[in-house]
């Protein structure tokens, strides 16, 4: 039991449902997505802004100086959005949310999103590649040189370092490639500086445009 001098824990978390209550209320908010630009291009939630966590991660001051109110981040799981909450939170802005479940939960839930051309999401071409090496690495240890076996370590290695730093060097790489890149990559002029101004921000720049 919570003694009346432990402050209550923050609520960090927002149901898919939640989100298209909001939305059909016209609640005053901002919708996040933290994903690759491709991946958005695949799916996103009608309205919401494309900020990359990479680009989030690059100008989250200059990004938190433009949110002022309610603010939802939303990536494929939720891993990327609660990265970003966390940067944004230590810029000062505390009233941001994490989608439970992505934008899939969210579409699944019966949310009005935009479909675009079908691509993997990055999570999923992660472990593809990871488990790909694992197995190159094992099957590679056993016909070729016991050697090559490092490799399956190496992963393994790499891939607990990610889940204790709650980072992901080789999704940040996967995203980079050319089958992950849109022709309109988002930059910190055209969305971030584009952003509208929310209230209750301190500083003061010209709207921008939401995605359909």
């Amino acid at each position: 039991m919570t003694s009346p001098s432990t402050p209550a824990a923050a609520v960090t978390t927002l149901a898919p449902e939640t989100l298209r209550s909001w939305i059909l209320e016209h609640q005053d908010l901002v919708v996040i997505d933290v994903r690759s630009a491709a991946e958005f291009e695949s799916m996103h939630i009608r309205g919401s802004y494309n900020v990359p966590l990479p680009l989030l991660s690059e100008h989250t001051n200059d990004l938190a100086a433009r949110l002022g109110g309610r603010v939802v981040l939303a990536c494929q799981s939720g891993a990327r959005a609660e990265q970003a909450r966390q940067r944004l939170a230590r810029a000062g802005i505390e009233t941001a949310y994490v989608l439970t479940g992505g934008v899939p939960a969210f579409a699944a839930a019966g949310g009005d999103v935009v479909k675009g051309k079908n691509r993997w999401d990055i999570e999923r071409q992660v472990r593809l590649a990871a488990g790909s090496l694992v197995v190159l690495g094992l099957a590679g240890g056993k016909f070729v040189s016991p050697k090559i076996r490092t490799l399956a370590g190496i992963i393994g290695t790499g891939l607990t370092f990610s889940a204790a730093t709650n980072t992901c060097a080789m999704g940040k790489a996967i995203s980079a490639m050319p089958w992950n890149r849109v022709a309109k990559e988002p930059t910190r002029e055209s969305m971030i500086l584009a952003l509208p101004v929310s209230g209750g921000a301190n500083t003061g720049a010209k709207a921008g445009t939401k995605a359909p």
